[in-house]
């Protein structure tokens, strides 16, 4: 049987894993695509993928929702790759400013969680601003037509909005969240230590590959326009990115249980959760 890989555009150590000749040379692999990274754990559930790449989030809510998420591996932190923007002339000139806005985002990613942090920076809650689910570019679209007030941004548009002087910035990533990918399966899908050891290993393979060659990574994803950005912000965003994986720990299980509190204090995780259950310890 093959082992069957989720692959979404979010995601881009898997989507370029997919276009990465020989990377799973020796082993049977089938990429499955699909539109939307939180709709990972519906096709692990189903079968129809037996691992994923998301965002933090994701498996956070899998678990709150009942599933055995297990993590396998994690990508480096990445606190430039995301940040609350808005418009040079806008008048929102901190986090403060918030109370009341509509910002831009893809709920339920990494988008809330650091939104979340960044209002607990100055005393509000998720539930005083108004959240306005939209994708990456249409993000962009309706801050520039005024239609948002502020909008949280990921690369490669983030870099692309900044060079073009579309927005200014209000807070990064930086310290407030790692932001970091996490591949993961649920225990149901009975991916053996071999198997999981086997993806650890070619995406760390991977990682390397692409830090050696950031130009062929960054055609692959011209060719296929994802995200509709040309090559130089592709490979721009690739050469500023550290693009290591390592094992899921104990450390990512703190780093989890983090945001999982923060959500679950926010009013937005429908119960408690362990994350250490869910780690590869």
């Amino acid at each position: 049987m093959s082992l069957k890989i989720g692959v979404h555009s979010a995601n881009l150590h898997l989507f370029l894993a997919s276009h990465w000749p020989a990377l799973f040379n020796g082993i049977a692999v089938e990429f499955v695509h699909y539109d939307d990274g939180r709709e990972s754990a519906r096709f692990l559930t189903r079968g129809e993928i037996d691992i994923c790449g998301t965002g933090s989030t994701p498996p956070i809510i899998a678990q709150a929702d009942g599933d055995e998420v297990e993590y396998i591996a994690v990508s480096a932190r990445r606190p430039h790759n995301g940040a609350l923007v808005t418009t040079p002339t806008s008048a929102i000139a901190d986090i403060r400013d918030l109370q009341g806005a509509k910002i831009a985002l893809v709920d339920g990613s990494f988008h809330t969680y650091l939104l979340a942090r960044l209002l607990d920076g100055v005393g509000l809650t998720l539930r005083d601003v108004r959240r306005v689910e939209l994708s990456p570019s249409a993000s962009l679209t309706h801050l520039l037509d005024g239609k948002v007030d502020a909008w949280i941004a990921m690369s490669p548009l983030l870099e692309k909005a900044i060079s073009k002087k579309f927005v200014k910035i209000i807070a990064e990533c930086g310290d407030k969240i790692p932001n970091r990918s996490v591949f993961w399966t649920i225990r149901n899908r009975k991916l053996s230590a071999s198997q999981k050891e086997d993806v650890l290993s070619r995406l760390i393979t991977l990682g390397r590959e692409i830090s050696a060659d950031p130009e062929r990574a960054a055609r692959i994803l011209t060719d296929a326009r994802t995200e509709h950005v040309d090559l130089n912000t592709w490979s721009t965003a690739i050469a500023a990115r550290d693009w290591s994986i390592h094992a899921a720990g104990r450390e990512i299980a703190d780093e989890q249980q983090e945001e999982a509190d923060t959500l679950l204090r926010h009013g937005d995780l429908s119960r408690e959760i362990a994350v250490l259950d869910a780690t590869r310890l």
